[in-house]
């Protein structure tokens, strides 16, 4: 089941293959890696849980986060896009946030050319992940 919130595709490669070049399709997009969190390894050091390799991938586009950053201070608790890379049996499953958030949330109808912007650009790099 996929969330409402979350633009979602799923990749016939392994994760190992999936996650740099879902750092290379948001990067041609505008895209850059500011944080990247080992879920896995996070959970295992530190209470023992064991779970499919899954990373979280923050996105940033600089110029869009700027602009919505321009319009609401506060967005920056919405930032950056968060991007997941998760194994799903033999395939890779890509979830990233939908940037429709990002105006919903705060209720600015200002951040919605932000928002539609940044989900464009989500939408190729998902298209180009796709082919």
């Amino acid at each position: 089941m996929t969330a409402t919130y979350a633009k979602t595709i799923s990749l016939d490669l392994s994760y190992d293959e999936a996650v740099p070049r879902v750092k290379e399709a948001f990067k041609a997009q505008g895209f850059g890696t500011l944080t990247e969190i080992d879920v896995k390894a996070t959970l295992a050091e530190k209470i023992g849980a064991e779970v499919e390799p899954y990373v979280i991938l923050g996105a940033c586009n600089p110029e869009l986060a700027h602009r919505a950053l321009e319009i609401e201070r506060e967005i920056g608790l919405l930032l950056p896009c968060n991007v997941v890379v998760r194994a799903d049996a033999e395939r890779t499953l890509v979830q990233a946030l939908d940037p429709r958030i990002i105006a919903e949330v705060p209720g600015r109808a200002q951040l919605e050319p932000v928002a539609e912007e940044a989900g464009r650009r989500i939408d190729a790099a998902l298209a180009d992940l796709s082919t």
